[in-house]
């Protein structure tokens, strides 16, 4: 089994706008008999889903997201040499298949290795690729349900965050699922069994901790 999350620590990288990550001793071992640590932090912290509800009106929260949503069969995406703010789209999702084709049905996940997990913590997580839109829309019509990317969102992001988000349109939109930030893709098998186990919030996202299993 291998873990596909960023450890969530004091300071950590957010998405710009989001609460800033605190970890404190509430309690302490000589002090107190006992260590318990207070945590400061967003839904959307580290290695996380979005449920519709984080851009979608009345979408459902993740009280309403079954466990079997996020874990199944997935088909892993190693993207090569993708440049800051670049756009990738099906052409190079299919390049990076046997064959450079994109199958007409696709398992429910798909996660996509675009090498960005290595800067997370790094100004540079700010200048990662995006999906294009049409892409995605794309994944959603052959089946994709939860869409997985190593980057801060599938869609760009500034120093400013944005207010403009077409992929989570077209995935939260239609009912489905994003994680976002997770890592240690590199050498992961083309076709693998993943699961994201969020912790049981009723909101719009929760960090998760993302893995995946051998066989």
């Amino acid at each position: 089994m291998r873990d596909l999350s960023h450890p969530i620590a004091d300071g950590m990288t957010v998405y710009p706008g989001d609460p800033a990550v605190h970890l404190s001793p509430a309690l302490e071992l000589d002090r107190d008999g006992a260590a318990v640590t207070a945590l400061e932090l967003g839904s959307h912290t580290g290695t996380h889903v979005d449920a519709p509800a984080h851009t979608v009106a009345d979408g459902r929260t993740m009280a309403e997201v079954a466990l079997d949503e996020l874990v199944g069969d997935a088909l892993v995406f190693h993207l090569e040499g993708v440049a800051d703010h670049a756009t990738y789209g099906l052409d190079e999702l299919a390049a990076a298949l046997p064959g450079g084709v994109l199958p007409d049905a696709l398992p429910p996940i798909a996660v996509i290795d675009t090498g960005w997990w290595r800067w997370f913590g790094d100004g540079r997580a700010l200048r990662h690729p995006s999906l294009d839109p049409a892409a995605a829309t794309e994944l959603v019509a052959r089946g994709v349900h939860v869409l997985a990317v190593d980057t801060l969102s599938p869609d760009p992001t500034d120093a400013s965050g944005t207010t403009s988000f077409p992929v989570h349109d077209v995935l939260l939109g239609g009912d489905h699922l994003i994680v976002e930030n997770v890592a240690g893709l590199e050498g992961l098998p083309l076709r693998v069994r993943v699961g994201f186990f969020p912790l049981r919030l009723g909101v719009d996202g929760a960090p998760v901790r993302a893995v995946a299993f051998d066989g």
